[in-house]
């Protein structure tokens, strides 16, 4: 086990972004819908803060929080130990809870999100134990390494498009690993309240990583039995290393991805594990609340369990990792214990209905996949072309989506670079445009 430990450690830096196949508290203005937004939400949606200028940060203008009151939502499972609470400015506009229910949602607007040339607004969807701070306007909001890269940029995708008279939004999730099919709702929930703001027909939707499967959940009308259909409201799609086919990073790869997670190895990663039981140091000990499937009534990870699909027929599995065989296909390995991919499958995985559901054709879709397997301080995806974290082939699969605009691949981008990189910025406005 000491011989696994430097591994481990180097890899918890990049975990808290993978689960993506990864300030000072200012008052609270509370506002009516009129008074903050110009315009009446649906009446299902009640604004209840406003923060503007010298309360927000990272080069956004405004944030808004606002309430669902659809029954049906509800406040998810986070760990108890907090790793999965909210943090930073988010609590503030949270109004000071860490463990929001999941009706509720920030929208985000940067500056021009009302004076912009361009026709359709943007919203950007970001991904898996992620934020809208980080993902879209400050990479390097949560230090070294947290972009992906050995640098990260202080401005993203938000100030990109901004600046070239996009009006650009983006949505803030109650739970950092929540149900994408919650969180479509959510999707659908921010659509609505732009097209309020603004008097639009259509917004353009970016989902990066995880967040590819609430937006295309969205527009598919893939919905809990409680939520609402699609609205008809979408132009374009734009996937970022979005896990179109499925992803098995962590059943491929587990040993070193349980490094991350486990409490006894060191680990502090919001992410969940393909392990039931695992032994560090010699404790072999079971942590229900870190699985990857529902466990001793805790079910703190639905989202990545939804985003599951094998690859083991396409580029095996990574043999050279401990307990291989038993962490993908389920069983008492020599140090850890698990039920396997596809009980995780079994347990509710979206690739499959998504497939089946399909993106309405009116609804232009634009895949972008990375193509440089080399996250710094991660057991990288290696068993084929990859972004380190999502294949390249799942990134750009386009079963169920009759209306392709483009696919790409930015060779020099990982998956974490995907949401500020040069490139792969210019290609979505190019999409965009």
């Amino acid at each position: 086990m000491a011989e696994r430990r430097s591994p481990g450690r180097r890899w918890r830096l990049r975990a808290a972004r993978i689960m993506a196949v990864v300030g000072v508290v200012a008052a609270a203005v509370v506002a009516s819908p009129a008074a903050a937004s110009g315009a009446a939400a649906p009446s299902y949606l009640t604004l209840e803060a406003s923060y503007g200028a010298g309360t927000v940060t990272n080069g956004w203008e405004r944030v808004e929080r606002y309430l669902d009151t659809t029954t049906g939502f509800r406040t998810e499972g986070f760990p108890a130990d907090g790793r999965g609470d909210q943090d930073g400015k988010r609590v503030t506009y949270f109004g000071g809870a860490t463990r929001p229910s999941s009706g509720r949602f920030l929208l985000y607007s940067a500056p021009g999100w009302n004076t912009g040339s361009r026709t359709t607004p943007v919203l950007l969807v970001h991904g898996a134990n992620d934020t809208a701070d980080r993902a879209w306007a400050n990479p390097g909001e949560s230090g070294g390494y947290g972009c992906g890269a050995a640098s990260c940029p202080s401005t993203g995708l938000m100030q990109y498009l901004s600046g070239r008279g996009h009006r650009v939004f983006a949505v803030g999730f109650a739970h950092k690993q929540g149900d994408n099919l919650m969180q479509a709702q959510i999707v659908g929930d921010a659509i609505a309240v732009i097209k309020a703001k603004l008097g639009v027909d259509k917004v353009d939707l970016v989902g990066w990583s995880k967040g590819e499967m609430s937006t295309r959940a969205y527009v598919s009308s893939l919905k809990p039995g409680w939520g609402r259909a699609y609205a008809g409201d979408v132009r374009r799609l734009v996937t970022l290393g979005g896990p179109n086919g499925g992803y098995d990073y962590p059943y491929a790869h587990g040993w070193a991805h349980d490094f991350s997670i486990w409490p006894e190895c060191g680990g502090k990663v919001n992410a969940p594990s393909p392990h039931s039981h695992m032994t560090c140091y010699g404790l072999y000990t079971a942590h229900p609340e870190f699985s990857m499937t529902p466990s001793g009534g805790q079910d703190n990870y639905p989202g990545q369990r939804q985003m599951l699909a094998r690859w083991d027929g396409v580029y095996g599995v990574d043999g050279a990792a401990q307990d291989w065989y038993t962490t993908y296909y389920g069983g008492q390995g020599f140090a850890t214990a698990g039920s396997g991919i596809q009980a995780a499958i079994d347990a509710g995985s979206l690739i499959a209905p998504l497939h089946s559901a399909g993106v309405p054709a009116s609804v232009t879709t634009y895949l972008l996949a990375g193509g440089s397997a080399d996250i710094v301080g991660i057991f990288n995806e290696n068993r084929g072309p990859s972004d380190g974290v999502v294949f390249t082939s799942s990134a750009l699969d386009t079963t169920g989506i009759p209306t392709v605009g483009g696919k790409a691949t930015i060779a020099a981008a990982n998956h974490l670079e995907l949401g500020w990189h040069g490139s792969a910025a210019a290609q979505v406005a190019t999409w965009l445009s």
